[in-house]
């Protein structure tokens, strides 16, 4: 597996950082891990057609995690070359009522010549050809879910937006590359993740490495220095697994 960390930001605009998203290559096909704003653009900025993703999994509706979808669906009709292979979405608790609700504001995103699959996953675990692909619900909103792909002996897992939980932890546990939203050095707020609280994490789940993301303005005043195997993210890092 290959991972591209498409974005490390969060509803804050930022001209660094792009809301959170990241692109997983497998064997089987290319997993889009959630589409907020500018993820569209970054993925063609990195070399990447949006007929080159196989599966989009959304970890939460929040609208930075959440709103490229309309523009991802709308090019998929009207884009440059009309999308004909099918694609699977997948998310939490409520994944196909988010759908309809969306598809009622904008008519023109429902699937045009191919197949759009709506998988709810709010916690199990499905096959996605050669990857196993395991959820776990997130401290964060009721839809919330974290993701853990496993090709092989590779894993990584995904966060979302989480609070710290046993669950959190579950998900995490001996992985190689865990990427754990981290929104704040210091400071606390109910349902994100900082610095203290995403290392009680790594002590309890032990991942091999931990990529940071969903980073507010305020880590660009952080002058710390951060122990292993945390690694502030940034957008087009690129991991091999």
């Amino acid at each position: 597996m290959k991972l591209r960390i498409l974005g490390t930001g969060t509803a804050a605009p930022s001209l660094e950082r792009a809301s959170s998203s990241y692109l997983l290559s497998t064997r089987t096909g290319n997993v889009l891990i959630d589409a907020g704003p500018s993820v569209v653009r970054r993925l063609l900025e990195f070399g990447y057609g949006l007929n080159d993703i196989d599966v989009i999994a959304l970890t939460h509706f929040h609208p930075d995690h959440t709103v490229d979808l309309v523009t991802f669906l709308f090019a998929c009709n009207y884009g440059e070359r009309r999308r004909e292979k099918d694609l699977i979405l997948i998310g939490g608790r409520g994944i196909r009522s988010f759908f309809r609700r969306l598809a009622r504001l904008y008519p023109w995103i429902e699937p045009i010549g191919y197949r759009l699959k709506i998988k709810s996953l709010p916690g199990g675990t499905m096959r996605l050809g050669s990857v196993s692909l395991t959820t776990l619900p997130m401290r964060h909103m009721s839809a919330s879910i974290g993701l853990r792909f496993e090709e092989g002996a590779s894993s990584v897992a995904f966060s979302g937006d989480t609070d710290y939980s046993p669950d959190l932890v579950l998900l995490a546990a001996g992985v190689d590359v865990l990427v754990a939203e981290c929104s704040f050095p210091e400071e606390k707020v109910e349902g994100h993740l900082n610095l203290a609280s995403l290392l009680k994490v790594v002590r309890e789940a032990k991942p091999g490495q931990v990529i940071m993301s969903h980073l507010y303005p305020q880590w660009g005043r952080f002058h710390g220095v951060l122990p292993p195997p945390l690694l502030l993210g940034a957008d087009g890092m690129e991991i091999d697994l």
